[in-house]
C-alpha cells in the first residue's frame, strides 16, 4: 500500500494536531491489522450496544401503546430531515482529506456550531406546521424539546472524525456502550414511570448527551471553534455533497412515515413502525459502523494498484452471508417472534414484517454502495443515486398507500429492486467492479438463505401444535443449522472469507 515507491502518509493524533508520518511497506500490514480491531471493536460494540438497548425496546415495546410510537414516529421525519443537514458530512470529509491541520479542525467545529444551532431554532419554528399537518397537536412539543439534540452534533461529529482518521473505534465503543446503557436505562424508566410518548424522547436526549461529553474527553477535541472560514472550501464542498446526498436519503427513507402519517392513525403507523424497525435492525445497527470502518479503510485503499473491487467484494460477501439469513428468516417465522417478544396488541405487524423483510436485501446492497464511492472521491454519486430514490419512493409509497397500511410495505417490494440496479450501475464503475463480479459474490448466500427458509417453513407446519415459545427457538435452531451447513457444502468461498477476516488477514 504505497504513495510513492517506499512510504504513504498515515495519519496520528498529537494533542490539537493531526501530523502525517511515513509508514514503510513492511509496516502495511498493520493496516489490516488495524482495520481488523476497528471492525472488532466498532460492531463489537454496536452488537453490545444494542443487546442492551434491544432488550430494554422490547420491553418498552410491551409497556407503550401503538399509539406512542405512531406519535414518536410522526416527530422523527422532521428530526431525521435536520439530521440529515446536521454538517456530519464535514466530519467525513476530514476523515477523507490526507492532512488535516488542527485550524481545519477549528474551522470544522465553527461550521458545525453554526449549522446545528439553526436547525435547533428552525426546528421549533416548523414545530406546529408538522403538528398541523399530521393532525397531532402533541407533535408540535414533542419536536420543541427534541431541538436538544442538535447542540450535541458538533462535538459528537468532531471527535469521531478525529477517532476516525486514527481508526481508533477502542475509545469510541467504550462510550457507544456506556451510552447505550444511559439510553435504555431512560427509555424503560420512563416507561415503567407512565412517561409515555415521553420516554420515548427523553432516552435518546440522554444517550446523545453522553456521547458528545465522552467522545470530547477521549479524543481530547476541547478547542474554541473557528469562524474565519477561509480555506475551508475542500472540506465544506466535500461535506456538502454529502449533506445533500443525506437530505436525498432522508427522502427516499422516511417517504414512507410521512405518507403514513397522512393517510392513517397513529395505532397504523405504530403498528407499522414497529414492524420497521424488526426488519431495519440489522440495516440500522449492524450496517452503519461497518461502514464507518469501511470507509476509512477504503480511504487508506484507493490508491492502491488493485483498486477496491477485491476488498470490497470480500466485504460484501460476508456482509450479505449474515444479511440473507436474517431477512429470510424474519420472514417465515414472523408471527411466532411477534407474539413472544411483543405480545398479541401487535399481531398486526405480522404480515408487514413478511412484506418488508422480502425488500430488505436491497436496501442493505444498496447502502453499502456509499462508502466505496465517496473514498474514491466521488461523493456526487451517491448524490445522484439518493436523488433518484427521493423520486421513485414517494410515488411508490403513495400509490401503495391507496391499498391500506400493507400496500406501503408492499411499495418497498416494488422500489427497492429497480433503485439498487439504477445505483449498481452508477457506483460498480468507480469501484471498478463488474456486475457479475457483485453478483458472483453474494450469490451463494441467496440460495443457501432461500433453502434454510423453507426448511423452516415446512418445520414450522410440522410444528404448528406446538405452543409459540418453543415453537419460535425450535425454528431458529432449525434455521441456523440448516444455513451454515448449506455454506459449508456450497458457499465454502464465504466461509473462508469470513474466517480470514476473523483472523485478521489483511487481504480480507
Amino acid at each position: 500500500m504505497t504513495e510513492s515507491p517506499s512510504f504513504r502518509p498515515q495519519e496520528t493524533i498529537l494533542g490539537d494536531s493531526v501530523v502525517t508520518n511515513p509508514v514503510t511497506m513492511e509496516e502495511s500490514d498493520g493496516l489490516g491489522r488495524r482495520i481488523r480491531a476497528a471492525v472488532l471493536w466498532r460492531s463489537g460494540s454496536q452488537i453490545a450496544g444494542q443487546m442492551i438497548a434491544w432488550a430494554a425496546t422490547f420491553l418498552v415495546i410491551r409497556i407503550l401503546s401503538p399509539a406512542d410510537y405512531g406519535l414518536y414516529a410522526m416527530t422523527q421525519v422532521m428530526l431525521m430531515l435536520f439530521t440529515m443537514l446536521n454538517g456530519y458530512g464535514l466530519a467525513s470529509a476530514v476523515i477523507q482529506q490526507r492532512d488535516v491541520t488542527s485550524h481545519q479542525l477549528r474551522q470544522t467545529l465553527g461550521l458545525l456550531l453554526l449549522i446545528n444551532g439553526g436547525l435547533a431554532l428552525l426546528q421549533i419554528a416548523a414545530a406546529p406546521l408538522a403538528a398541523a399537518y399530521y393532525r397531532e397537536p402533541q407533535v408540535a412539543t414533542l419536536l420543541r424539546v427534541q431541538a436538544i439534540i442538535y447542540l450535541t452534533t458538533p462535538f459528537t461529529a468532531l471527535a469521531y472524525a478525529r477517532l476516525g482518521r486514527a481508526l481508533e473505534f477502542r475509545r469510541q465503543a467504550q462510550v457507544n456502550i456506556l451510552c447505550s446503557l444511559i439510553g435504555a436505562a431512560v427509555a424503560l424508566g420512563g416507561a415503567l414511570a407512565g412517561w409515555g410518548v415521553w420516554a420515548l424522547v427523553w432516552a435518546p436526549i440522554a444517550m446523545f448527551t453522553t456521547r458528545a461529553l465522552g467522545f470530547t474527553i477521549v479524543s481530547r477535541s476541547w478547542m474554541l471553534p473557528s469562524f474565519d472560514f477561509r480555506g475551508a472550501g475542500t472540506i465544506a464542498r466535500y461535506g456538502g455533497l454529502v449533506a445533500i446526498g443525506q437530505f436525498f436519503g432522508f427522502i427516499q427513507s422516511q417517504a414512507d412515515i410521512l405518507v403514513a402519517g397522512r393517510l392513517f392513525d397513529a395505532h397504523l403507523v405504530g403498528v407499522y413502525t414497529t414492524a420497521l424497525f424488526l426488519t431495519q435492525i440489522f440495516n440500522n445497527k449492524i450496517i452503519p459502523p461497518l461502514n464507518e470502518v469501511a470507509f476509512t479503510a477504503y480511504s487508506r485503499l484507493r490508491d492502491e494498484a488493485a483498486g477496491l473491487a477485491r476488498p470490497f467484494a470480500r466485504a460484501v460477501r460476508a456482509i450479505m452471508a449474515a444479511a440473507m439469513p436474517f431477512f429470510l428468516g424474519l420472514a417465515v417465522v414472523a408471527e411466532p417472534l411477534v407474539l413472544v417478544l411483543l405480545g398479541d396488541k401487535w399481531a398486526g405487524a405480522i404480515p408487514l414484517i413478511r412484506l418488508l423483510a422480502i425488500a430488505m436485501p436491497f436496501w442493505t446492497l444498496f447502502t453499502l454502495l456509499q462508502p466505496a464511492t465517496d473514498a474514491m472521491g466521488r461523493p456526487e454519486i451517491a448524490l445522484r443515486n439518493a436523488a433518484i430514490g427521493a423520486l421513485i419512493m414517494p410515488i411508490a409509497f403513495l400509490v401503495g398507500g391507496h391499498w391500506g397500511i400493507a400496500g406501503i410495505a408492499a411499495a418497498w417490494i416494488a422500489a427497492y429492486p429497480a433503485l439498487f440496479a439504477f445505483a449498481a450501475w452508477r457506483s460498480l464503475p468507480v469501484i471498478g467492479m463488474r456486475p457479475g463480479a457483485l453478483l458472483g459474490a453474494i450469490l451463494p448466500s441467496i440460495l443457501v438463505a432461500m433453502a434454510m427458509a423453507v426448511a423452516v417453513l415446512v418445520a414450522d407446519h410440522l410444528l404448528a401444535s406446538v405452543s409459540m415459545a418453543p415453537r419460535l427457538a425450535l425454528l431458529v435452531g432449525i434455521g441456523a443449522l440448516t444455513y451454515i451447513g448449506g455454506l459449508m457444502l456450497f458457499a465454502r468461498e464465504t466461509i473462508g472469507d469470513l474466517i480470514a477476516m476473523a483472523r485478521g488477514n489483511p487481504a480480507a
